[in-house]
């Protein structure tokens, strides 16, 4: 089974980490979209504090990686899907629902996400002395 998840992984944390293993567990392959500066900006109103070549040498040097991309866009999830073939998406928790139309082609997960532990409280606590 060919697993397919998606996120930025700015300022790579434990909980990133979980989730991926978890992810990868689940399959023989895990494939990894990262989203773009210009994605992330969208969804978040910011860019990255590492940009996107950064993040994707940061995961693509994981074990439990196999594949790394660029997403481009979170309406082109059903591309990315099918041209990795994956049978499997994983996501966390907080996007529970949003990607069930895509039930049709691949199944989906959505893994709780590891408590209190978010880009935004990491970088709130290196903020705060």
């Amino acid at each position: 089974m060919r697993v397919i998840t998606f996120g930025t992984f700015d300022v790579f944390h434990v909980g990133h980490l979980r989730i991926l293993e978890r992810a990868r567990q689940m399959g023989t392959a895990l494939i990894v979209g990262i989203s773009t500066d210009e994605l992330n900006y969208s969804k978040k109103g910011r860019k990255p504090y590492y940009d996107l070549s950064e993040r994707i040498e940061i995961i693509r040097a994981l074990r439990c990686v196999d594949t790394v991309f660029p997403e481009e866009s979170l309406e082109l999830k059903r591309y990315y899907i099918e041209n990795y073939k994956a049978n499997l998406l994983v996501m966390g928790d907080d996007w529970t629902g949003k990607f069930d139309a895509l039930n049709d082609i691949c199944k989906i997960i959505y893994l709780p996400r590891t408590p209190s532990i978010s880009t935004t409280a990491v970088i709130e606590k290196i903020r705060k002395p």
